[in-house]
C-alpha cells in the first residue's frame, strides 16, 4: 500500500499541544499515513520549543522553516515562501493546519493555491471580533479548507451558517484535552508548588498577554487596579508574558506594579508546569483561549478578562465566565468564587481523550479508505 504524507503544521507553542494528538494517533495507526511534522518557527525559542517537544513525546519536526519573528505581514509572507519550497519538494496528500495562529492561514493559503488539500482542526470558532487577529486568520481558513474538524456544537453551527456543506463537517472533540488527559498524570509529579512555596487551593493563577488588554494605557492600568484589590486577598501567581511587562515599562505603570507584593512572577514554565498550576489554582484568570478550555476540563473556576470567547462551550457548560478588561466585574467575579458561589460546569461532549483518534479513522476514510478505528 502507498503510504500518503499528512503535513501537520505547528507555528506556536499553543499549537504543539494539539498537533502532539495528531502525531501520536497518526503513528499509532501505521497503514497508509505518515505524519510529516512542520514546525514554522513562528514561536520558536530554543530552550522552550525544545522542553515542550521532550514533555509532549513529540518527535524534532522533519522540517523546520526558522521564519522568526516580525510583523503579521512580514510573518506570513515568509512562511508562505518557505512552506510553497517545502510543498513543492515533499508532495503532501493533505496539509492539516490547527488553531488560528499566523502559520494556520498561511499554509492553508499557500497548499490551496497548488490544490493540495486542506483541513482546519478547531476550525467553526468565532469571537465575532474582528480587531483579534486570531479571528482573522480564522475565518480565511476556513473559507478555503476542504475538511473541517470541530471541537463544539457551536462551530459546526457557526460552519453551516457560513455555508459549508455538512458533509465536510466531522465533529471529533478537543485535541489538546487529549494532551491535557495524556500528560496529567506525570505533570502531577512537578515539584513547582513545592518550589514557589504555595499550596493547593490558596493562589490564583493569571495569564495576560492579549494586545486588547495590553497596548492601552487605561486599560492596562485599570486591570493593575482589579489586581491590586485581589492580591489583597489571594496570591496571585503570574507566569509573565514579555509583552505585559514590556507595555507596563512603556506606559511608565512600572511604580504601579511594584507595589503588589502578593504577584508572584514567573519566567515561563513548562507545559507539566502549566498544568500543575492550573490544576491547583483557586481559579484562573486569564485572557487566553485554550486556558478557558483546559480549566473546563479540569473543573477550575475560570475568568476571562476579555469582551468576548470564540469557545462559548466553556461558558454555556463548563467553569468559565467572561468579564471582560472592568476592574469591577473582575473584582465581583473574584468575590463570588472566594464566597463559594461558582458554578461547577461540567465537561463538554466527546472532550474524552479521543479526538487525534476520530480525526486519523476520518483521515484513513477519505485518503486510505482503510478505517482504522477508534
Amino acid at each position: 500500500m502507498i503510504t500518503k504524507k499528512i503535513a501537520i503544521v505547528c507555528g506556536a507553542r499553543p499549537n504543539f499541544m494539539k498537533v502532539a494528538s495528531l502525531v501520536t494517533s497518526m503513528k499509532a495507526c501505521v497503514t497508509g499515513m505518515t505524519p510529516l511534522l512542520v514546525h514554522t518557527g513562528q514561536h520558536y525559542d530554543q530552550r522552550m520549543s525544545g522542553r515542550f517537544f521532550e514533555e509532549l513525546g513529540l518527535p524534532q519536526p522533519d522540517v523546520h522553516l526558522e521564519v522568526g519573528s516580525g510583523t503579521h505581514a512580514v510573518q506570513t509572507a515568509n512562511i508562505m515562501v518557505r512552506f510553497e519550497e517545502m510543498l513543492l519538494k515533499q508532495k503532501p496528500a493533505l496539509v492539516l493546519v490547527v488553531g488560528d495562529v499566523n502559520s494556520t492561514m498561511a499554509c492553508a493559503i499557500t497548499a490551496k493555491k497548488l490544490s493540495v488539500p486542506v483541513a482546519h482542526v478547531e476550525a467553526g470558532l468565532r469571537s465575532y471580533d474582528d480587531e483579534m487577529p486570531e479571528e482573522i486568520n480564522r475565518k480565511v481558513t476556513d473559507a478555503i479548507s476542504d475538511y473541517f474538524f470541530v471541537t463544539e456544537q457551536e462551530a459546526q453551527d457557526n460552519l453551516l451558517r457560513e455555508g459549508v456543506p455538512s458533509h465536510k463537517i466531522y465533529f471529533v472533540g478537543n485535541v489538546m484535552i487529549d494532551t491535557l488527559l495524556r500528560n496529567f498524570p506525570q505533570a502531577q509529579t512537578s515539584d513547582i508548588l513545592e518550589r514557589l512555596h504555595i499550596q493547593k487551593g490558596q493562589y490564583c493563577l493569571m495569564t495576560l498577554h492579549r494586545p486588547s488588554n495590553v497596548d492601552h494605557a487605561m486599560v492596562l492600568k485599570g486591570l493593575l487596579k482589579a489586581f491590586a484589590h485581589i492580591q489583597n486577598r489571594i496570591k496571585i501567581v503570574f507566569p509573565v508574558h514579555p509583552r505585559t511587562i514590556k507595555m507596563i515599562d512603556q506606559f511608565g505603570l512600572a511604580p504601579q506594579w511594584e507595589q503588589l507584593k502578593n504577584i508572584h512572577q514567573l519566567e515561563p514554565v513548562s507545559y507539566h508546569e502549566m498544568i500543575r498550576l492550573t490544576a491547583a489554582a483557586k481559579f484562573v484568570l486569564t485572557d487566553s483561549g485554550g486556558v478557558q478550555e483546559e480549566t473546563t476540563v479540569l473543573g477550575i473556576p475560570c475568568i476571562t478578562m476579555r469582551g468576548n470567547t470564540e469557545r462559548p462551550v466553556t461558558v454555556t457548560v463548563g467553569t468559565n465566565e467572561i468579564v471582560g478588561s472592568d476592574p469591577t466585574r473582575i473584582i465581583h467575579a473574584v468575590d463570588q468564587i472566594l464566597a463559594g458561589q461558582w458554578k461547577k460546569g461540567r465537561i463538554p461532549d466527546l472532550w474524552d481523550g479521543k479526538s487525534g483518534e476520530r480525526i486519523v479513522d476520518v483521515l484513513k476514510h477519505l485518503f486510505v479508505s482503510v478505517p482504522c478505528g477508534v
